[in-house]
């Protein structure tokens, strides 16, 4: 845990600390409502770190952006992607993370490097970086939020009734923080949805990094405020409904997010027999076939296993305390669910641009285990679909576990 008060910081462009007063080094100003840039959304393969920044350079070409999002493979140099992002669009206000896969133009990606760019004459882009979650501190994060908030209300006021707003919001998937984190930066917003995932390092559990300060760190967190005059809304949803099978968690540190026993039992070993596979190993594919779930507030939530451990409890993506009641959940038809997803979006919206979405890492490889990766990748690039699998996502006040949520962005 690092010593002293937390820090939070406004940057533009994550290259350089900005005062907590300021929000932007270019004037503040509204977009224009009938703005018809699309939104500029890139990918690269290449290995080379620079090489890979230059390739969405290119493809930004001469646009003109409020700010953009910049999702990473973990194969990636941090250091030295960070240096050729500071060199290449060092101009250009950024929020970004690493990964546990991407989500591009291919649908499911691995090992490439996504962007998404927003015009400036159709939004502002506001940044908070939280530089010390370890040592964060509620009531100075709200000040902090509600000040981000004020000047992009600001913006909105402007628009007037057609304005949307929207907070994105990134976090380090390993820091065991996001739901109070989430609760708290919420909280503070108001009437703002927040939408967000937590970063990966593509299942090595080792350390992830949020783009902060010209820097891949740790224990850091990123908050960006949209505002704009097109139509946007944000969605969850989850592919497993709650099946017969009960269990009771007797024993439970949920600061560690650490399981030790269910039903008085070994954690590992009930969940397993209580699944109907007592031989089976406990891998992802596992946990991600069979996820825990929990009711809270009248709707169930996935309540996902990360690793089962040496001693034969389970640690979570997510805190699960002692007396909680898990249901094993049961998949229902995935791909049915999402194509009336997206019927239903493009219904309430209108011409879709994009679709930047916060996926699980274990959708992804429920996906793998199911066989049907390149039907659940056909419908996101079909639907303009462009993100990055996460170790969690973060929907309005919760922290959530297993679940596509999403920003939709209208024309």
């Amino acid at each position: 845990m690092l010593a002293g008060p937390p820090k939070f910081q406004h940057c533009d462009s994550g290259m350089k600390a900005r005062p907590s007063w300021e929000i932007w080094e270019r004037p503040l100003h509204a977009p224009r409502p009938s703005a018809a840039g699309g939104l500029v959304v890139a990918s690269s393969h290449a290995a080379c770190p620079a090489a890979a920044v230059a390739e969405i350079a290119d493809a930004i070409g001469g646009a003109k952006l409020a700010g953009g999002i910049i999702f990473c493979s973990s194969s990636y140099p941090r250091d030295a992607l960070a240096a050729a992002i500071a060199a290449h669009l060092g101009h250009i206000p950024l929020a970004g993370c690493t990964s546990a896969g991407e989500i591009t133009g291919r649908g499911y990606d691995a090992d490439s490097l996504l962007f998404m760019g927003f015009p400036e004459d159709s939004f502002t882009f506001n940044v908070l970086h939280v530089t010390d979650i370890d040592g964060f501190d509620r009531d100075d994060a709200q000040r902090q939020v509600r000040h981000l908030a004020a000047n992009a209300r600001h913006v909105s006021r402007i628009l007037g009734p057609q304005a949307s707003q929207v907070a994105l919001f990134l976090v380090d998937g390993l820091s065991h923080r996001e739901e109070l984190l989430t609760m708290t930066v919420q909280d503070a917003l108001g009437d703002i949805p927040l939408i967000g995932g937590s970063s990966g390092d593509g299942l090595l559990f080792s350390e992830t990094g949020v783009l902060c300060d010209g820097e891949f760190r740790s224990g850091t967190a990123a908050i960006v405020i949209l505002t704009s005059a097109r139509p946007m809304q944000v969605h969850s949803e989850c592919f497993y409904e709650p099946g017969p099978i009960r269990m009771v968690v007797t024993a439970a540190d949920p600061e560690a997010r650490i399981v030790y026993e269910i039903n008085a039992a070994p954690a590992a070993d009930e969940y397993r027999r209580l699944a109907g596979a007592p031989g089976a190993v406990l891998d992802m594919a596992f946990f991600a076939a069979h996820p825990p779930m929990v009711r809270a507030g009248g709707t169930y939530h996935v309540r996902a296993v990360q690793t089962a451990n040496p001693d034969g409890s389970l640690t979570f993506y997510g805190a699960v305390d002692r007396g909680i009641v898990l249901s094993v959940g049961e998949p229902v038809d995935r791909l049915a669910r999402m194509r009336a997803f997206f019927e239903k979006v493009q219904a309430e919206i209108g011409a879709v641009d994009h679709i930047l979405g916060f996926d699980c890492v274990l959708n992804r490889i429920d996906a793998e285990t199911r066989q049907i990766t390149r039907q659940v990748s056909d419908l996101y690039a079909a639907n303009r679909v462009a993100g990055f699998n996460t170790y969690g996502e973060q929907f309005r006040a919760a922290h959530c576990n297993q679940t596509f949520s999403c920003l939709v962005i209208g024309r």
